[in-house]
């Protein structure tokens, strides 16, 4: 249950970095609590949970019992944080290498790479446990096919290998719409899948955005992220293209017949602005752009899924 996106990282401060495997030889280390807390990337995990969170809530058409929102809301957590915590133990000696990353508990010297897989191994168990038996099975299996596809597919196999990880990569940040539905409903209608095409068609705008800004910390490292491989400018004529598919995808949704009129004004409005600010991108080609860009896409994606809930709940 994991977004694919490279955004939004966790970072501790240090004055000095130690090597991947060694000891960090910096005054202050931070608490245990707060280290592992950063190997489970919180901000991350917060996005994610609003998508699911919407996504129950749209199954609903209201509100579900407060029960399985916690032990859905807690397994997901527990998913999520157990896959970005093995993602840092494959990705350690790339972060050490990326002025972004490199104070991250692994380059940092500050968590030893087996205590990390071992932590991550144990939240992903303990996740499925939760699902399985506070939830349904269905909600269990969506959510380890979710951190296994992130884990296996985009980190260990896609990242460094295509400029293509981001969009076959994005289906696991799509997988938390899914789980939340089927924590609901048990299955997965046709609205289900729609909140899953959101999420993906979303994904390489919102990441190839944040990729424009650190392009040349990719090319350090050997990371064929599309700015490096096709180059900058052709990199914007792509988010164009998918944010155009990214806005279709939720326009249509209420022709469609999954949700009503509020619904569509809301997504037109924020379709709007947010296209906007891609086209100012293709054009300016600033850093300050980009950066608008990635930031509004977090906003944009909260608010579409907020007018969602209200939508299904008033019935409009």
């Amino acid at each position: 249950m994991l977004s694919s996106s490279e955004g939004q990282i966790e970072t501790l401060p240090t004055t000095e970095v130690g090597s991947v495997e060694g000891p960090t030889r910096a005054a202050t280390r931070p608490g245990t609590v707060r280290l592992y807390l950063a190997l489970m990337k919180p901000k991350i995990i917060s996005l994610l949970l609003v998508t699911t969170l919407g996504a129950m809530l749209v199954a609903a058409k209201g509100r579900p019992p407060w029960e399985l929102v916690f032990w859905t809301m807690l397994g997901g957590t527990l998913s999520a944080g157990g896959a970005n915590a093995l993602n840092h133990f494959f990705d350690r000696d790339i972060d050490g290498s990326m002025h972004r990353t490199n104070r991250r508990p692994l380059p940092a010297g500050w968590i030893h790479p087996r205590a990390a897989v071992i932590f991550g191994v144990m939240l992903c168990v303990l996740a499925f446990v939760v699902f399985a038996t506070q939830v349904n099975l269905l909600a269990a299996v969506l959510s380890l096919i979710g951190a296994l596809y992130y884990i296996l597919v985009y980190t260990i196999w896609l990242k460094r290998r295509t400029p293509h990880n981001i969009t076959i990569g994005g289906v696991a940040g799509a997988i938390p719409p899914l789980v939340g539905w089927a924590a609901v409903t048990g299955d997965l209608a046709p609205t289900a899948w729609a909140l899953f095409a959101i999420v993906f068609f979303w994904t390489p705008p919102h990441t190839w955005a944040l990729t424009l800004m650190v392009t040349r910390e990719y090319a350090r490292v050997d990371v064929p992220m599309l700015p490096v491989v096709v180059g900058e400018e052709e990199t914007r004529r792509q988010i164009v293209i998918y944010g155009w598919l990214f806005v279709i995808v939720c326009l249509a949704l209420t022709p469609l017949g999954l949700f009503g009129w509020l619904y569509f004004v809301v997504a037109a409005a924020l379709a709007a602005v947010f296209m906007r600010d891609v086209y100012r991108l293709r054009r300016l080609r600033t850093k300050a752009e980009a950066r608008r860009v990635y930031k509004f896409s977090l906003l944009h994606l909260a608010l579409l899924f907020a007018a969602m809930v209200i939508d299904s709940a008033l019935g409009f």
